[in-house]
């Protein structure tokens, strides 16, 4: 019952939210010594109404800039993109999370976007995109102008894809990244090509403890997860999967029920029934369906904006459940 008036009181904010917004601010996490610059955006809780905002490229945001922040304490969610894509893939996703209460950080991995594409599929971001997530937390608790909005014994993950992966490896899992690895024989990825040519990775897998709950979606690839390097996996997990039936990409349906199966503790599992792997993505405007039409094109009959209100309305009630509501604790 509990589930169930979570879920039902996220629905209703989510009819009650177009009178709301998600503040955005753009920041950049500073170049160190453990990485480049990273790109990013704070989701927040606004009291403003929604507008258009221009993300250029054809593309749309929905919210407030620099909108003044409401609440304190409040729980922190990063959001980690999948091959080759961007900070606002997940923006309705990001938007609906701080509508909720949440402040929600979305970043470019550096050497993984739709605009660099130099590490793309490498055994470098295996250990790299772990250590952008705790970079991107360490920034938002300090360098963040708004830090101390943030309570940070309250901080989640969604990952999408090789964000799967990221997140995978951000709450524990570990990697087994050598040389002879069975999995990588008959892959054509080029982490496998790297690591077969005798490349080690450039460092250890940085895990973050500070995250307490995960939602995962169709995690890619798996291959680097035997069942024993998921043990360190402690945390509650929402997984989520579409549907292998519209396997036809290579990506759809290829993952999420293997790692369902390795987990030591049982996620909560959502597989969705004629879900394409990119049903999880923002809808999107008509240029980037123009542009992108395999990313846009949903399978007949498939609503992906309804779907999207059902999917945050889960995501908003597994985080509550796990986090805590805003301003309490």
């Amino acid at each position: 019952m509990r589930r169930q008036s979570f879920v039902l009181s996220a629905l209703l904010l989510l009819a009650a939210s177009a009178a709301q917004a998600a503040g955005l601010r753009f920041f950049d996490v500073p170049a160190g010594p453990d990485g480049p610059a990273i790109r990013g955006v704070a989701w927040a809780p606004c009291a403003e109404t929604p507008r258009e905002i221009d993300a250029r490229g054809g593309r749309t945001f929905f919210g407030v800039s620099d909108c003044p922040i409401m609440g304190t304490k409040l729980p922190l969610i990063v959001i980690s993109h999948g091959r080759r894509g961007w900070l606002g893939g997940h923006h309705d996703t990001a938007g609906a999370l701080a509508d909720a209460g949440f402040i929600v950080v979305t970043i470019n991995h550096p050497t993984d976007t739709e605009r660099d594409t130099s590490g793309t599929d490498s055994l470098a971001v295996t250990v790299e995109r772990p250590a952008d997530i705790k970079r991107a937390i360490d920034y938002a608790l300090g360098g963040w102008p708004d830090a101390a909005r943030i309570d940070a014994g309250r901080i989640g993950l969604y990952g999408f894809s090789w964000g799967g992966y990221t997140g995978l490896a951000a709450i524990g899992a570990v990697p087994d990244l050598r040389k002879g690895l069975p999995s990588c024989q008959t892959s054509s990825l080029r982490a496998c090509k790297e690591l077969e040519e005798g490349q080690i990775p450039s460092g250890p897998v940085i895990h973050d403890p500070r995250i307490k709950a995960a939602i995962i979606v169709d995690p890619y690839p798996v291959l680097f997860f035997p069942a024993e390097n998921l043990k360190a996996v402690t945390i509650p997990v929402q997984l989520w999967s579409s549907d292998p039936a519209q396997g036809s990409d290579g990506l759809s349906g290829c993952c999420a029920a293997d790692i369902k199966e390795k987990l030591p503790s049982k996620p909560d599992f959502h597989p969705v029934k004629d879900a394409k792997h990119f049903s999880f993505l923002a809808l999107c405007t008509s240029k980037e369906a123009e542009k992108m039409p395999s990313i846009c094109t949903d399978a007949p009959g498939f609503d992906r904006a309804a779907f999207h209100q059902r999917f945050h309305a889960e995501a908003i009630a597994f985080f509550r459940t796990h986090l805590g509501e805003a301003g309490t604790r």
